[in-house]
């Protein structure tokens, strides 16, 4: 399974910006920026990007940190990400699943992790998360963004609504909504979304800090990224709608 899904992430590396959410587009809040940049001393300390993808990240890192360690397990995400990176010397590339984070440990001040927590088996989150925690020396910094699932419940009333507003019966806005948001590819029950080969799991707001302390994690906090209509919808009327949103978390190792 997790060879298939690796093969799978691969394929989409190539065409991937034009299919996900970018949360590192100049319109989105984020608070990733703001937090990276309060950590002091970052001139002498090690990042790991873990789950780097095609690397967009590691340039921003690389500028800031004495040393970048990127890790994906999807060997086309990497040879993206290396490409980008060719003329950053202090950047080293990993090709290590999440759940087996072993190389690694000990040798993090920060952690990074955008995305790539949406393992589909839960006890690969947590299992993640744990090492993640082993990589990061005592006192360390977590730092991640997760899709949420609270997000796609959201736009789906946001959508019908619309609709409503419209003139159109409940069955047909409910019908127009799930077209637009897509809900053939999510599973809501279990927090899953399918789409072209590969597989994610979505997050709630009270999973954030649930999983983190699961995993050891201490001092944890959460806010939205918000993200505008235009990176999710292909609708023009929705600006009047409050934005969409991911969940961005900070935590860190205790001592």
């Amino acid at each position: 399974m997790a060879h298939e899904l690796a093969q799978a992430w691969s394929r989409v590396a190539q065409d991937y910006e034009e299919h996900f959410i970018d949360p590192y587009a100049q319109e989105v809040a984020n608070p990733l920026w703001r937090v990276l940049e309060r950590i002091p001393d970052k001139e002498h300390k090690t990042v790991g990007d873990l789950g780097c993808g095609t690397g967009p990240l590691l340039p921003f890192l690389a500028q800031r940190f004495r040393q970048v360690l990127a890790v994906d397990f999807a060997e086309g995400m990497l040879q993206r990400a290396r490409e980008r990176c060719r003329h950053l010397p202090q950047v080293q590339f990993y090709c290590l699943a999440l759940q087996d984070l072993h190389p690694l440990h000990g040798q993090l001040d920060v952690a990074v992790a955008i995305n790539s927590l949406g393992l589909p088996d839960p006890a690969d989150i947590d299992e993640a998360l744990r090492q993640i925690r082993s990589c990061l020396r005592p006192g360390g910094w977590f730092l991640g963004i997760v899709p949420a699932m609270d997000a796609i419940h959201y736009m789906t009333m946001v959508l019908v609504d619309r609709a409503l507003a419209r003139g159109l019966p409940l069955d047909i806005a409910q019908k127009n909504a799930a077209h637009h948001v897509g809900h053939q590819e999510y599973d809501f029950a279990f927090s899953r979304f399918h789409y072209r080969g590969t597989e994610q799991h979505f997050w709630f707001s009270f999973e954030v800090p649930y999983r983190l302390r699961r995993a050891g994690f201490i001092r944890i906090r959460w806010a939205k990224v918000m993200i505008p209509w235009s990176q999710v919808a292909r609708l023009k009327d929705l600006e009047k709608y409050p934005p969409t949103w991911d969940w961005f978390f900070v935590a860190r190792r205790g001592r």
